[in-house]
């Protein structure tokens, strides 16, 4: 090692979260540094276009102050790119942030390494993650190497086939590392990816949309994904224009996770023990334990859930009406949101689950709903005399949170289906529909698969859905979108 090297501050982020602490004068401390890499691709008319990497960091710091009989209060200060000698000046902001907050009324004693309910250890071991010490090593540009060959080949075919491939494919690696002044010291690396793909006709006057998440690119078939691309663009050869109205719909996995994404992004015990959801029970509480459906759906979330793991703990960089700051460190387990299509819990911090009397359930980073089907959407499109088939929906937006209607449109083909078969393309619709009533609609799900939500997919790209066969889903008017 050179004398330059040994001069040199360690500027790994696991140095940044003991610096910080080392420098904290509050009465507890919390740092999260977080850093991402990421790589990404993009393609048009069947050509790639443009390329990229990127590197970023994220300091946090929450400090909090305790005073006896009057509570907690906590600062938080978050900072991108923060040098090594800048670090007690985050650390300072925080502390004067909590000495200018009214007492926080999730307050807790943090999570220290001993508790039972603490992820123990480093965060590595017997983990299948790297240990609170080992480098960050992130992701870069040749994580694509199989997936853009393949790309190349899909644009050869499609092109003798008279279609054109756009889209974009990202990947990134974030690692976050927790640290406390209890002693607390976990670590996550999440890898993540999606690839979407649209394939027009040569006139542009048909479209199309697949996509898929994956951690690394490896299990990407572009072959497959083209070939369902030009499949649909061949049944959009033949349109029919349709009016508004309810309709038998089939909802492939991709539409499935568009619409229970955001029902759990909005599944809060706090606002619903406000009265102020669609899971508010009349006369006060939650609706825990009432029946959403009729079919035995299990809507749920495991951070160890194989192709899908997410943190396994609760990395809160602020607290809200859904997470807090206090519950950094807390352990996530399989969690069922709706067991046996009965609603079975809601999210919960270790505060909102002391006024609920049920048990604390944070958010966790994934999705699945399982429904015991088998069927594939083919076979579900087989055994349909006549309804629509739906590819995604796109610009959602609440209406109404008391029963969460929401309303958005179709989106890159929307089909006809007549004694079992796809006839033709029927134009867009705007729908109005809540995930929750739908739930009690539902006739049929088939096998659960991997999806990526169309809509969310930016946010939230680790899901699993079946196809579903929706009983007169809400059509209400005839949208111009293309």
């Amino acid at each position: 090692m050179t004398a330059q090297q040994t001069r040199s501050p360690d500027t790994r982020p696991q140095a940044t979260v003991e610096r910080a602490l080392a420098a904290a004068r509050c009465d507890d401390c919390v740092v999260i540094a977080d850093e991402t890499s990421s790589a990404n691709l993009r393609w048009a008319g069947n050509t790639l276009t443009t390329n990229g990497v990127s590197r970023s960091r994220q300091l946090t710091v929450i400090a909090i102050s305790r005073t006896a009989g009057q509570g907690a209060c906590a600062g938080v200060v978050s900072r991108a790119g923060v040098r090594s000698e800048h670090i007690e000046d985050v650390v300072r902001a925080a502390e004067q942030a909590a000495a200018q907050s009214s007492p926080a009324e999730d307050a807790r004693a943090l999570v220290g390494p001993g508790d039972r309910e603490a992820f123990g250890g480093n965060g590595g071991a017997g983990t299948g993650q790297a240990a609170w010490d080992d480098p960050v090593t992130g992701t870069e540009i040749g994580v694509f190497r199989a997936f853009s060959e393949a790309l190349a080949g899909a644009f050869d075919a499609a092109g003798s086939g008279g279609r054109r491939l756009y889209g974009f494919a990202q990947h990134s690696v974030t690692s976050t590392f927790v640290g406390s002044s209890t002693g607390l010291r976990l670590r996550h690396d999440q890898p993540s990816g999606t690839a979407d793909i649209n394939a027009k006709s040569a006139d542009l006057t048909r479209s199309a949309w697949v996509g898929q998440g994956t951690r690394d690119f490896t299990d990407v078939d572009v072959g497959a994904l083209d070939a369902d691309l030009s499949r649909r663009l061949e049944w959009a050869k033949r349109r029919v224009d349709l009016p508004a109205g309810r309709y038998e719909t089939l909802l492939p996995p991709a539409a499935v996770a568009d619409l229970l994404i955001y029902m759990y992004w909005t599944a809060g015990a706090k606002d619903a023990l406000d009265g102020r959801t669609v899971f508010s029970k009349a006369g006060g509480g939650t609706r825990v334990g009432e029946r959403l459906s009729g079919l035995p759906l299990t809507l749920r979330s495991d951070p160890s859930a194989a192709g899908l793991a997410c943190a396994p703990f609760v990395i809160a960089h602020a607290s809200s009406r859904d997470s807090s700051v206090f519950d950094n460190g807390l352990a996530l387990h399989p969690t069922e949101w709706i067991s046996g299509g009965e609603l079975a819990a809601l999210v919960q911090t270790r505060h909102s689950a002391q006024l609920s009397g049920l048990a604390t359930t944070p958010l966790v980073g994934n999705l699945m709903l399982d429904g015991a089907g088998t069927a594939s959407l083919d076979e579900m499109t087989s055994r349909t005399g006549r309804g629509l088939l739906l590819t995604c929906l796109w610009y959602i937006r609440e209406v109404d949170p008391q029963t969460l209607l929401l309303t958005g449109l179709t989106r890159d083909g929307i089909y006809l289906v007549e004694n079992g078969e796809v006839t033709a393309a029927v134009n867009n619709f705007r729908f109005n529909e809540s995930p929750v009533a739908m739930l009690g609609r539902m006739t049929e799900v088939g096998a659960t698969v991997p999806a990526l939500s169309r809509e969310w997919g930016d946010y939230f790209t680790r899901t699993a859905m079946p196809p579903a066969r929706v009983e007169g889903f809400n059509m209400s008017s005839v949208s111009q979108a293309s």
